[in-house]
C-alpha cells in the first residue's frame, strides 16, 4: 500500500515497528545535516544501512540514537533485489557491541525467504556507542546531570 512517508512511519510506530533506512552512498550529504538526522529519528528510523556516509551526518544520526550500518562484502542497496515487502532484522547489538564492530542484518523478502548480510557497525568511538545506549546525545547528558 503506497501513503506518504509521514502517515506510513505513524502506522509503523503504533504498530511498535522500528523503521531502517537502506541507502546509497554518501547518504546524508546536503545542506541541512542536522535537520536530515532529526527528522529521520523522528519518523522512528532506528537504524540506517548505506553503501557510504556524508561524515557529519553519520556523526548528527548517532547523536539522534539512530545507528548507523554500512554494507560490506560487496553487498549494497541494489544487490538486495528489495521490492519495498521485506523485513530486516539485525543481530549482535544486544549487550558488548563495540565501535566499528560487525554485525548480521537478516533480510526475509515477501516470499518468505531469508538472506544474511554482514554489516559494519558504524558507531566509531565509545562515546558514541554511550550516545547510542542512552537513545542520543541529549538524553546521555540529561541523565549525566541528575
Amino acid at each position: 500500500k503506497q501513503m506518504p512517508i509521514y502517515d506510513a512511519a505513524m502506522a509503523y510506530k503504533d504498530a511498535g515497528i522500528p523503521l531502517v533506512v537502506i541507502a546509497g552512498q554518501q547518504y546524508g550529504a546536503g545542506s541541512s545535516r542536522d535537520w536530515a538526522a532529526k527528522g529521520t529519528a523522528l519518523l522512528g528510523v532506528k537504524a540506517v544501512i548505506a553503501e557510504s556516509y556524508e561524515r557529519i551526518h553519520r556523526s548528527n544520526l548517532v547523536g539522534m540514537g539512530v545507528i548507523p550500518f554500512e554494507f560490506t562484502g560487496g553487498d549494497n542497496r541494489k544487490s538486495l533485489g528489495l521490492k519495498g515487502d521485506e523485513t530486516v532484522s539485525i543481530h549482535g547489538l544486544e549487550g558488548d557491541l563495540k565501535p566499528l564492530s560487525n554485525v548480521t542484518a537478516t533480510i526475509t523478502y515477501g516470499d518468505g525467504s531469508t538472506r544474511d548480510i554482514t554489516l559494519k557497525c558504524r558507531i566509531d568511538t565509545e562515546i558514541e556507542i554511550e550516545y547510542i545506549e542512552h537513545g542520543g546525545v541529549l538524553q546521555y547528558v540529561l541523565r549525566h546531570l541528575a
